[in-house]
């Protein structure tokens, strides 16, 4: 084979190169680094962004290290060869396609980013809200729609659920990688964080900004369950605070009463 490298079967061999490789390096990925279970409905919309970008990772690697070695191996300098290498002064549309991709790449790329959080952060009709509150080494959640309170996040499945946050010391981060959503609790400010839960279970909730010494264990149970399992539960909070649901509202999640949700 030429050596030569204007040679067009070079490149087509490279990017056949490129392809396998950017094949089984994504394969070797999406084994080697799993995700967990989906249990919210958001989770899909961040799964399919992140595998998008695993794909263009996979690609990008590829294409840097086949043409590298490629030209390594197949340009290397023989024993006894002396010889200055090929001169060229460039390749037009080689330069235009680098160029031009990369950039319909970001611009593909911001839009799926754009549109993509636009719908995990949406706000949903009848949402449950529950204020959060973080602080060193914990999490408390109080339920306004009731006045309920308790160490342990309990919500009913397939109900969209708004997190309002605040911190009372320093910033803290609310996450349950089951639902892949993330967001900062922020002292002197209240953010939001939406999501729906899809699968019964419990779950952990952990912190995800390092926030001093025992931040390892700031984390809290979450627990998913049936609409007539949260109405029953939310019962039992109220009347271990002296309340009951005439005083506090309705609870009854299950038949639509929760009031609704502006943005």
């Amino acid at each position: 084979m030429q050596r030569s490298s204007t040679d067009k079967r070079h490149f087509i061999i490279a990017g056949v190169l490129v392809v396998v490789v950017s094949l089984a390096l994504y394969a070797l990925l999406y084994v080697a680094l799993p995700l967990p279970l989906q249990a919210s409905t958001q989770a899909a919309t961040i799964d399919w962004v992140f595998q998008a970008h695993m794909i263009l990772l996979s690609v990008l690697f590829a294409l840097v290290v086949v043409f590298m070695m490629y030209a390594v191996v197949v340009f290397r300098r023989k024993d006894g060869d002396s010889s200055e290498g090929e001169h060229f002064e460039g390749n037009t549309p080689l330069e235009i396609a680098w160029t031009v991709l990369p950039l319909i790449a970001v611009v593909i790329f911001g839009y799926i980013g754009v549109t993509s959080l636009r719908t995990v952060t949406a706000a949903q009709e009848n949402e449950v809200v529950v204020d959060v509150e973080g602080f060193q080494w914990a999490w408390a959640f109080t339920y306004p729609d009731t006045g309920a309170a308790s160490a342990d996040l309990v919500l009913p499945v397939n109900q969209p659920a708004r997190m309002e946050m605040t911190s009372r010391d320093v910033i803290h981060s609310f996450w349950v990688p089951e639902f892949r959503v993330k967001q900062d609790a922020v002292p002197g400010q209240t953010t939001v964080l939406r999501f729906t839960p899809t699968v019964e279970g419990e779950y952990t909730l952990v912190c995800a900004e390092l926030c001093g010494l025992t931040h390892y264990n700031m984390i809290a149970k979450v627990k998913i369950v049936s609409q007539e399992e949260y109405a029953q539960w939310q019962q039992v909070q109220l009347a271990a605070m002296g309340k009951t649901a005439a005083t506090a509202g309705s609870i009854d999640v299950a038949q639509g009463d929760a009031p609704a949700v502006d943005n």
